[in-house]
């Protein structure tokens, strides 16, 4: 039964994919948990809920996705803040100004990213998402959506434990264990929820994913979760997908090596104001 759903799925997706134009633009609401675990006890649960507050802009977002038949692009749509707001957007993936190019046909991703005051274009070959496809459906609006499902290896970059690592603790353990520990740090498994519209025929999704027949209108991974909030099909004004061209060309594992040495650089540029005042 569940293979004979996913063939009438893909059936009704080419006849779709055979019209001559569809073009369109997804907005998504994204919003994200934080485990405060891991700062233990070394804030009050009154502290945790400021640091929340103060957080908030980076953990609840706004994109907008741009799609074809065979491109997409995704990014996040940045407000204008008062002088001296507390925003962020300092750390993360765009900083509020990069993409997600997609292009299922060459199968390309670039991720158009400003890190440290520089440019990237993080490029790699999409290999087909595993996904599991159900029968299970629900309603988004006025689409039918399906339920897919799938884990893999978070490759992305853990910010997390970059910077919420206990002070104390960290002090009191052996600096050649730690490093140890740091240099092979164990893998991150996702568990992913996709719910896609055959009724939106593209291959494209928000973030990094694709790979259904139908367009993802909600996708849970972790502690993130995306929601299509608006949907326009084929609109008045043509719709211009750029590939991406100005940056630093590097692979994923490039990047992650070079946002971990730069992050371990500033980390110890703290460490060492902390000791030079307190002997002062």
């Amino acid at each position: 039964m569940k293979k004979l759903a996913t063939l009438i799925l893909l059936v009704i997706t080419t006849s779709f994919f055979a019209q001559k134009k569809f073009e369109g633009k997804a907005v998504y609401m994204s919003k994200t948990t934080m485990d405060m675990s891991r700062f233990g006890d070394r804030y009050t649960e009154q502290q945790k809920k400021q640091m929340k507050a103060r957080m908030k802009n980076f953990l609840e977002k706004t994109y907008t996705l741009t799609f074809n038949r065979s491109e997409s692009s995704f990014k996040e749509n940045v407000s204008l803040e008062a002088p001296g707001g507390a925003s962020g957007r300092s750390w993360g993936r765009s900083n509020g100004q990069g993409s997600i190019y997609k292009n299922v046909q060459d199968r390309k991703m670039i991720e158009d990213v400003e890190q440290f005051s520089k440019r990237f274009l993080v490029t790699e070959e999409m290999e087909q998402p595993k996904w599991e496809l159900g029968t299970e459906t629900k309603k988004i609006g006025q689409y039918t959506c399906y339920k897919a499902t799938m884990t893999k290896e978070d490759t992305s970059i853990d910010w997390g434990s970059m910077f919420g690592r206990g002070r104390n603790n960290t002090a009191k353990k052996d600096s050649t264990k730690t490093d140890a520990k740091e240099s092979a740090p164990k893998k991150r498994i996702l568990s992913i929820t996709a719910w896609y519209t055959p009724q939106v025929p593209v291959s494209a999704g928000p973030d990094t994913y694709w790979g259904l027949p139908g367009l993802i209108l909600e996708l849970s991974a972790g502690r993130t979760t995306m929601l299509c909030t608006e949907i326009t099909i084929n609109p008045d004004d043509a719709i211009a997908i750029k590939t991406p061209t100005k940056g630093k060309k590097v692979n994923r594992e490039e990047y992650n090596k070079i946002v971990k040495e730069k992050t371990e650089e500033i980390r110890n540029q703290f460490r060492n104001r902390r000791r030079g005042g307190g002997r002062s």
